[in-house]
């Protein structure tokens, strides 16, 4: 077993492909294949079913996965503590981002500041919806993600309180309210964002016994703007999340406010890379000014 054959085999878990996979590392599909097929052998278990082209991770697959990030891990720390004793110069930060809420207002100046300290680090963001960014930490696929607390599986630094809106067409008959209470959002079409905060919108209605006339599901933040925009729906999406330019779409604090606590999380900090550990010290030091 090598560290080539596990960094493979995370790669083909992630992409679901063969094919894909030696596309990315710029390898043959068939060194892929018998990469894995090596990897099973030493092991001897199956790692994947092939089914007409289609591979799915077996049960003990799944289980091997996670230890073959755990180790892929260690060595990318064990590699930048050895190159941070000589002062830290190379690496890689994994970020994991959900969504414009943290990609566009909270990342940036971040990221700006690390790059201009340690310009040798490669940074990555991946950006999905807030249930992914937890399970990428859990999986350790990256080293920093954003989440909403409390979350008590991380250690976290909170960095910004977001709160709840409320976003109507231009000239819709609640715009002349300075503030709108659930029950009044009720009386109007609504729109539910599934991905991201549609667990937490749902919540608040049922909190109050209160069921919204949901006539539209979306998955995408752009899909909901477009829909208010037009004059079909209302809806409930975080501030954070608004770009500052939209057009043909009112914004409304909520009646009592909504907020949530958006922090920065890493599995366990003191086991964490030199580059990560930089970033997190970056953050404090940002935060606290």
């Amino acid at each position: 077993m090598t560290l080539s054959q596990l960094e493979i085999f995370t790669l083909v878990a992630e992409l679901k492909s063969f094919t894909l996979a030696a596309m990315s590392l710029k390898i043959s599909q068939s060194a892929v294949s018998h990469a894995i097929k090596s990897l099973e052998k030493d092991l001897n278990v199956m790692l994947f079913t092939r089914e007409q082209n289609q591979i799915t991770l077996t049960e003990i697959g799944c289980t091997l996965l996670n230890r073959a990030q755990h180790i892929l891990s260690l060595q990318e720390t064990m590699r930048q503590e050895a190159q941070a004793s000589n002062g830290l110069k190379k690496g890689v930060l994994r970020i994991g981002s959900f969504g414009p809420g943290s990609s566009t207002n909270i990342l940036p100046p971040l990221l700006t500041a690390f790059r201009q300290q340690y310009p040798d680090i490669q940074i990555i963001v991946d950006e999905g919806d807030d249930e992914s960014v937890t399970q990428w930490l859990q999986e350790k696929r990256v080293d920093v993600g954003v989440v909403v607390l409390p979350d008590e599986r991380f250690d976290t630094f909170l960095v910004k309180q977001d709160q709840y809106v409320a976003i109507l067409p231009l000239n819709h008959p609640l715009a002349i309210h300075e503030g709108l209470t659930l029950k009044q959002l009720c009386n109007y079409p609504f729109n539910l964002t599934q991905a991201g905060s549609g667990k937490v919108v749902l919540s608040l209605f049922s909190a109050q016994k209160l069921t919204p006339k949901i006539q539209f599901r979306t998955r995408q933040l752009l899909s909901t703007f477009s829909l208010v925009a037009r004059g079909e729906a209302v809806s409930i999406v975080a501030q954070l999340a608004i770009p500052e330019n939209i057009n043909n779409i009112v914004v409304k604090p909520l009646i009592p406010r909504v907020t949530r606590d958006i922090a920065f999380a890493v599995n366990n900090l003191s086991d964490a890379s030199p580059a990560t550990k930089a970033f997190i010290k970056l953050l404090k030091s940002c935060h606290r000014d």
